[in-house]
């Protein structure tokens, strides 16, 4: 159980000097629900930071019964950072993480109680693709009617929605067998002990659901339940959040949203649950941040006039102290060549003024809108680094040897044997289908790689694999040490498959090794891997050396929270812009 906060304290905290009026109000909140309309800029990390040393310092929840998600792993990272260093308690105790982090947390807890293996591994976005198309392909399927990328994206969808391929309405022959495909996704991942990420969540929930045990257990534990971004919340965290903490019960849930924000309705996200938390939880406090600590007055006049059009919205106006500065500018140009030279002009002009690259931005929809852009920066050898389009765990060498690590710690993952197989010479797809198709037959699948006949033009090169994942499925096998024999084994694999880039590519296996070095074991490291990637990889520009400066290119979805000093926004258009 918990104590009430009360605001006797506050005036003497000086956990509470750097805060503004609004911000310590939300801080030094009864423990009741409440809801904490966060403005853009107007320090909702902070509060919600405080509001958790706040609950600890005074006494009303130990660290145990403290449970905050958030949407990004930095902006956990950021919270725990901050809380270690405001108060001296054991972070390691609290669970603080995104929805996906938390869900992964429980379940290694849980696994036989989730039906998984205990060493189950995550499928990221692209490695749940491949196992959808290595489905279609056994199914038969005509992948032009099925398009395998819509095809993920319907099982991800149903997921989020909480729903199971029995639960689908399949009205029509195209959603039937859409349907079918999911089933059989489902059945594939469950043999070869993998989830992806709406797996993570979606099992997460129904154990809980279906558990009264669990359920219970984990309700009276977490007194204080902290969401950041709640406007980005799907239809399944929701009903998720209610497992933990039901409306109605003794706990306190602090909710920090900004339905301007909202900007993931494509992934699923619902802004609609915000309503739906002011009604079930019969949310008696609201508190607006609207003192904004990012931009300029002027740049806060035009946002404000132009959100103000939104039909349904928590009504806000963001202010700052800053009352001067540069009016946001409207340029109008011919075509994509010449605002590319408008773009590469202003950032350099504004770096004869003082203003460094790194502290500049161009923003844009998608990643496919820049591509003007790069071209030019290129040809006037203007540095730059592309966020949001090729991510390091999408970068084929990275893929390649995480495959090899992932046979390994999982003799039943067939994508990952299905991939590291073909890095053989003269072991193409028909070969890998026959050794997959024997390793998931087999009772045990160690001896069936024992086995295994490759095809002749293949046989001078596998035992050189098969031995490597032997020794690698071996429980002595030593970590990280054994990144070094994987790497032995793949680098010849590299220079003959990418040639002139291998030497650039080797440095993205460098830093694959460096993380591999914080993790203390292999599963470990998968895991935090697939949770949380690394951003840039040299596939894209490649970051620059430390000390060199570089302009930043990114789509709008993945600056989210970033501050620069000038910011260009390309394509501001109808159909480019919504």
């Amino acid at each position: 159980m918990f104590s009430t906060p009360n605001q006797s304290p506050s005036a003497l905290s000086p956990l509470l000097a750097t805060l503004n009026p609004e911000q310590s109000a939300a801080v030094t909140l009864p423990a009741e629900h409440a809801l904490i309309l966060a403005g853009a800029g107007s320090g909702k990390t902070r509060v919600l930071t405080t509001r958790i040393a706040w609950l600890l310092q005074n006494g009303y929840v130990g660290p145990g019964g403290i449970l905050a998600v958030t949407f990004t792993n930095k902006a956990a990272k950021e919270m725990v950072a901050r809380l270690s260093a405001m108060l001296p308690v054991n972070v390691r105790g609290m669970w603080i993480g995104t929805f996906h982090g938390l869900c992964n947390r429980f379940l290694r807890a849980h696994w036989k109680l989730a039906g998984l293996p205990q060493s189950f591994q995550i499928l990221d976005t692209a490695d749940s693709l491949s196992a959808v198309k290595r489905v279609m392909k056994a199914m038969n399927v005509d992948e032009e009617r099925f398009v395998p990328k819509q095809v993920s994206w319907f099982i991800a969808a149903r997921k989020d929605n909480g729903e199971r391929p029995k639960d689908v309405d399949a009205h029509d022959p195209q959603t039937r067998k859409m349907v079918e495909i999911y089933q059989a996704y489902e059945d594939q991942c469950q043999r070869e002990g993998v989830v992806d990420f709406a797996e993570l969540m979606l099992r997460t929930y129904e154990l809980m659901r279906d558990n009264a045990a669990l359920r219970e257990h984990y309700q009276h534990r977490f007194a204080h339940i902290l969401v950041d971004e709640f406007q980005d919340t799907n239809r399944l965290q929701y009903a998720w959040l209610k497992m933990f903490a039901p409306p109605g019960s003794h706990q306190s849930v602090f909710a920090v949203g900004d339905d301007d924000q909202s900007i993931y309705a494509f992934r699923g996200a619902q802004v609609g649950n915000m309503a739906d938390f002011e009604r079930e939880y019969r949310v008696k406090q609201v508190i607006k941040l609207e003192r904004n600590y990012r931009s300029s007055q002027p740049i806060l006049d035009a946002s404000n006039a132009v959100i103000a059009q939104a039909a349904e919205r928590h009504a806000k106006t963001l202010w700052t102290p800053r009352t001067t500065g540069p009016r946001p500018q409207l340029v109008t140009v011919a075509d994509e060549l010449a605002q590319a030279r408008w773009v590469a002009d202003a950032a350099l002009a504004r770096r004869e003024e003082g203003v460094v690259l790194k502290q500049q931005a161009v923003l844009f929809r998608t990643g496919s809108h820049s591509a003007a852009l790069e071209l030019e920066l290129a040809r006037r050898q203007i540095p730059f680094v592309k966020y949001g389009g090729l991510k390091f765990l999408e970068a084929a060498h990275i893929k390649d040897l995480l495959a090899v690590l992932r046979w390994g710690q999982n003799p039943r993952c067939m994508l990952a044997a299905w991939r590291a197989a073909q890095l053989v010479p003269g072991l193409g797809p028909r070969g890998a289908r026959r050794l997959v198709d024997a390793l998931a037959a087999a009772d045990d699948p160690r001896a069936a790689l024992a086995a295994f006949q490759p095809p002749p033009a293949a046989r001078a090169d596998w035992p050189a694999l098969a031995t490597l994942v032997q020794q690698l499925q071996s429980p002595c096998s030593p970590w990280p040490t054994e990144l070094d024999a994987v790497r032995a084994w793949y680098t010849p694999h590299l220079e003959r498959l990418h040639g002139d880039s291998a030497a650039l590519r080797q440095l993205d296996l460098d830093q694959l090794q460096r993380l591999a070095a914080l993790q203390p074991g292999r599963e470990r490291f998968l895991t935090e891997l697939t949770l949380d990637p690394p951003e840039a990889t040299s596939d894209e520009s490649g970051v620059p050396h430390q000390d060199e400066d570089y302009l930043i290119l990114s789509t709008i979805h993945a600056a989210k929270g970033q501050e620069w000093d000038a910011v260009t926004v390309l394509n501001v258009i109808d159909g480019c812009m919504p």
